[in-house]
């Protein structure tokens, strides 16, 4: 995955509650072979209403999108965290995530931000309200601010998990890392193994 330290941008405002992966990307899409071209699932069932908010021309271009809480709850499907980065989202900022979407999220290099639910309403609003207002999500600092609003919040992040981040590792990643002791395993490996061979 790509290393991430800022996420800049303008949001999208999801005003909705307790949603669920299924409605993130409905199921008939996990049929799908390839890795690519979740996007265009990504909440497609609302999206079929017109008013719903990424049918609005104003909010194109958004690169964090601001969700109410409970996001990202239900099934442990990874495809809903591939559906939010190929639309274009680098972050989802919530007052509380699934726990399997939010593990998920990490792994993929999808920030999410978990904000009190104040400061979620607040955003919500303001964004709502001004679909330019510029968002700065900060990694390194485990910081959001929204300078328009005079926001600056903290939201928490583990260490090993913004070490992820900074470092653009995956679990693969993080397994190569190892390269070398892995190497020497496999080396010696043989000597202990179980042989047919005459003694």
């Amino acid at each position: 995955m790509e290393a991430v330290r800022i996420v800049t941008g303008t949001a999208v405002p999801l005003d909705r509650s307790d949603v669920d992966t299924d409605q993130i990307i409905p199921s008939d899409w996990l049929k799908r072979v390839e890795r690519t071209g979740f996007e265009k699932g990504l909440f497609s069932e609302w999206r079929d209403e017109r008013d719903f908010v990424l049918n609005q021309e104003q909010y194109a271009g958004a690169t964090i999108l601001v969700a109410g809480p409970n996001f990202g709850t239900g099934s442990s499907r990874e495809h809903a965290v591939w559906a939010i980065q190929q639309y274009g989202f680098r972050a989802v900022i919530s007052p509380r995530f699934g726990d399997i979407f939010r593990n998920n999220s990490t792994k993929n290099g999808l920030v999410p931000v978990v904000v009190d639910p104040e400061v979620g309403e607040r955003l919500m609003r303001a964004v709502e309200a001004d679909p330019t207002l510029e968002i700065t999500i900060d990694v390194d600092r485990r910081t959001l601010e929204a300078p328009a609003l005079g926001l600056t919040v903290e939201f928490p992040l583990s260490d090993a998990v913004r070490h992820r981040f900074l470092e653009g590792l995956d679990d693969i990643g993080l397994t190569l890392r190892r390269g070398e002791a892995i190497d020497a395993y496999e080396a010696d490996r043989p000597r202990w193994l179980p042989s047919t061979a005459p003694a």
